[in-house]
């Protein structure tokens, strides 16, 4: 039986796309081979990774003065790859940079930057636990870039606006919300996400960036870690992570199918609202996100038992009893507890409304 994955990541992939991969895992295109065992520079494997950007560049728009790379380390070492591209001297004198801190994602990202940066904090939701997200956040005019993160995977909080940066680039994280709405990439000047929640399996990030952002990294950052090197070679400067690729390309053909990104938000805004409509009239769980900041792909829940130890009582048992009944993956975020449905663009409604049942007849037991 296959259950319904509400993890966070690596999260569900769509059941077509999985099929999809079964049948050509020994036989790719007629190549008469797995795509795992294809030399990334072969004339079999090109044909792959071409697709795979034209997909993303038509699904999201992107201009033609932005490069599209395939790169490994996840969103995590992107955290260090902007700073050190962006805003790292030959001398070493650091730079002013602007950071918004909503989640823990984005404070790892603060953390990082300031090894090598001069980091402002423009603005944090971090005084209530990153329960919701700030307004009117702007960097200074002299910021070299300004860094946020669109969509809080751990606490389940989203910005309902893009930040005004005028001429300074605007860096963000998209590994939890990448596809799930349609942005204006030309408002960003880099744009980065990890594969495992909404693109495809692990070992993949993509980072989208504006071609004049190239080639300002000092001499000294490591080749691998300067946006140059992958993108004269067109990802190609070491082997890049060839059968991640291939399965992006396969999700991107299934969100096609769905009716492009503006599809796919209309399925993830009825998602959304049917959780959020049931924890607000539910007498024993509630979000703990402020309503303006709710998110659309991580939706963290929690009992409303006052007693913390009934509570964590009530929550084990809950989690206990929903993965019997097949839906799994729905504990909180170590860091923060509780419960937490992740309703990426692979997760179909019938899930949702199967994890509603199943929370209403829980409900009724208590």
């Amino acid at each position: 039986m296959r259950v319904y994955n509400f993890s966070p990541g690596p999260s569900a992939l769509p059941l077509k796309v999985l099929e999809q991969a079964k049948a050509e895992m020994t036989d790719a295109n007629g190549t008469g081979q797995s795509v795992m065992e294809m030399s990334h520079r072969s004339k079999d494997f090109k044909p792959i990774i071409e697709k795979t950007e034209n997909s993303l560049r038509e699904l999201m728009g992107i201009p033609s003065n932005y490069k599209v790379l395939f790169l490994q380390g996840g969103a995590s070492l992107q955290f260090s790859m902007i700073p050190l591209n962006l805003a790292a001297s030959e001398d070493n004198t650091k730079k002013k940079v602007s950071y918004m801190e909503t989640g823990i994602w984005s404070q790892k990202a603060v953390e990082e930057a300031a090894k090598y940066t001069d980091v402002i904090v423009k603005a944090s939701s971090k005084d209530r636990s990153f329960s919701y997200i700030p307004e009117g956040a702007k960097p200074e005019a002299s910021d070299v870039y300004c860094h946020y993160t669109p969509n809080n995977t751990i606490v389940g909080t989203r910005w309902p606006y893009i930040p005004e940066t005028g001429s300074v680039p605007l860096a963000a994280d998209f590994s939890s919300s990448i596809l799930s709405e349609p942005i204006d990439v030309s408002r960003f000047g880099i744009i980065y996400a990890g594969a495992q929640k909404n693109l495809g399996p692990a070992g993949a990030t993509i980072v989208i960036i504006r071609e004049d952002l190239i080639g300002k990294a000092p001499s000294w950052v490591p080749v691998m870690l300067r946006y140059d090197t992958h993108a004269k070679e067109g990802s190609m400067y070491n082997t890049p992570p060839c059968y991640s690729i291939y399965m992006i390309g396969l999700v991107l053909d299934w969100l096609k199918e769905q009716g492009g990104v503006e599809g796919i938000l209309k399925i993830n805004l009825e998602k959304a609202d049917l959780l959020y409509s049931y924890l607000e009239a539910s007498k024993h769980f509630m979000s703990p996100v402020e309503k303006t900041s709710r998110s659309l792909m991580n939706i963290p829940f929690i009992c409303r038992e006052e007693n913390p130890e009934k509570q964590k009582e009530i929550e084990t048992r809950f989690l206990k009893e929903a993965a019997e009944a097949g839906l799994v993956n729905l504990a909180g975020h170590r860091l923060v507890g509780g419960m937490r449905a992740s309703i990426y663009n692979a997760m179909p409604v019938d899930g949702v409304k199967a994890l509603i049942a199943f929370l209403e007849k829980f409900e009724k037991s208590l």
